[in-house]
């Protein structure tokens, strides 16, 4: 019998590569349009995945990917806080 655990996929919205769902970042429009970082993976609401390096954050942010995934406006704010977590993860 197989033992393996199926690894879930989910594609990056910038890059639209398939990557393990750990090795993205979620990012999450609730019900009232207000959009946060999911670290866990399990707040409800309208999710869109990013992968966890600098290019495919600059390129969503350059695109305006993530508003038109999530059908809200997105602060540049949040952008910063992606980069923030990011660089923090490579140190």
């Amino acid at each position: 019998m197989n033992n393996r655990k199926k690894i879930p996929m989910r594609k990056c919205v910038a890059s639209q590569e398939m990557k393990p769902k750990k090795e993205l970042i979620r990012i999450v429009r609730s019900k009232e349009g207000e959009v946060t970082i999911d670290l866990t993976g399990k707040k409800s609401g309208r999710g869109a995945y990013l992968a966890r390096n600098k290019d495919s954050i600059l390129l969503a942010r350059k695109k305006d990917i993530l508003s038109r995934h999530l059908e809200v406006a997105i602060d540049d704010s949040l952008y910063d806080e992606l980069l923030q977590l990011v660089e923090m993860e490579q140190e």
